[in-house]
């Protein structure tokens, strides 16, 4: 590859793709439109909430990558967006459906990437899709498996090299340590209205004493 995204340009870009696909019909997207596909909290992770500039600034720098393009004109007020992907990397609808869903949700094992991908493109089976990514070694990676972890990861490599020794082994993550964090604030509550209660009932108890 001549080129490499940074995190805004990749999330515009799965976006892109993954709209042309799953609604053709109001495919190229309004820069609203891409906005809010940007941000969506379903089949996104990181879920993310950018602002209109950092969307056209990422679209200016895709159209100087000859990934995108602004289309003006033909009946619409405002202009459109539309990737141009496939045709950079010349790649079929199986590689772009799965660089599409890594680029929108992260680094996935196959399976999570054969049940995602489906609204993309429909593979047969685990096989198929490991077998693809045992050929796009120019734009996946293989990541080793984590404690814990039955299967291995996959992810995309059009933000950069990923440096597999950095991945983090630990099994508790972020937000499982954001749970954690809420629980024992609630626990906490929980002593300190106990405490108040058993106070109260020591104090009714002595009027009948």
């Amino acid at each position: 590859m001549d080129f490499e995204l940074h995190a805004v340009e990749a999330r515009v870009l799965g976006s892109l793709i993954e709209k042309e696909i799953t609604t053709p019909e109001y495919y190229p997207l309004s820069l609203n439109a891409l906005i809010n596909a940007c941000n969506q909290k379903s089949n996104r992770d990181p879920v993310v909430f950018y602002d209109e500039e950092s969307v056209l600034e990422a679209l200016e720098t895709l159209r100087n990558k000859g990934l995108s393009t602004t289309i003006t004109g033909a009946g619409s007020r405002v202009p459109k967006y539309a990737h141009r992907f496939s045709e950079k990397l010349n790649l079929g609808r199986r590689e772009i459906a799965v660089l599409c869903e890594l680029m929108l949700r992260g680094p996935q094992t196959g399976g999570e990437l054969r049940n995602r991908a489906e609204r993309l493109h429909r593979f047969n089976d685990l096989s198929e899709v490991e077998s693809l990514m045992e050929r796009m070694t120019e734009f996946v990676v293989r990541l080793p498996r984590r404690p814990g972890e039955k299967e291995s990861r996959y992810a995309q490599l059009l933000t950069g090299l990923i440096d597999v020794s950095a991945e983090p082994a630990a099994v508790q993550t972020p937000a499982r340590q954001d749970r954690v964090d809420v629980l024992e604030t609630e626990l906490e509550h929980v002593r300190a209205q106990l405490t108040d209660l058993q106070r109260q009932f020591a104090e009714f108890r002595k009027q009948f004493e």
